[in-house]
Parts: C-alpha cells; sequence; structure tokens
C-alpha cells in the first residue's frame, strides 16, 4: 500500500499504484515530459505534493481502456527489473 492505496513493487522498488482515479507509472523524465498533456495523462501528484518528475498518471473512465495504454504500462519492467524482458 502507498498512501492507502494498492501498490506494486518488484524487489522493493515501486514502480505502479493505484491512485485516485488512475494509474500512477514509473518512466522516465523525458518520457514523463512527452506524455503529460496527452488525453488522460497528467503528471503524478500524490496528495498535493509537487508533481513527480520520473511519473505519470493515466486516468481512463473505464478500465479496458488501458489495454491502448500497454505500451506505456511496460515501460516500468525496465526500471524493476530488465531481466523480466
Amino acid at each position: 500500500m502507498m498512501s492507502g492505496f494498492p501498490a506494486y513493487y518488484i524487489n522493493r522498488k515501486l514502480f505502479a499504484c493505484s491512485y485516485e482515479e488512475g494509474a500512477g507509472i514509473k518512466v522516465v523524465e523525458k518520457v514523463t515530459e512527452s506524455l503529460a498533456g496527452r488525453k488522460g495523462i497528467v503528471r503524478f501528484q500524490p496528495e498535493g505534493r509537487k508533481p513527480m518528475k520520473e511519473w505519470i498518471q493515466i486516468n481512463r473512465e473505464r478500465s479496458e481502456d488501458y489495454h491502448r495504454d500497454q505500451e506505456i504500462l511496460n515501460i516500468p519492467i525496465d526500471f524493476v527489473s530488465p531481466s523480466l524482458k
């Protein structure tokens, strides 16, 4: 759990979490810069803190809409364990 929301770790590294109406995803800073502002994607800013440089939040109205974000959702695999590829 992270701030009362489900969180996902591999080898003690947080790489994704459920937060409010979306999913927080660990990415590199250049990916955050390129994706933030697209429809349904914002900089991750939990509990009103300043936006996190290497995180985005994807907000979709329906859970089945996350399938179109598969490429983005795979990015944290590089962060937590390159050997999982």
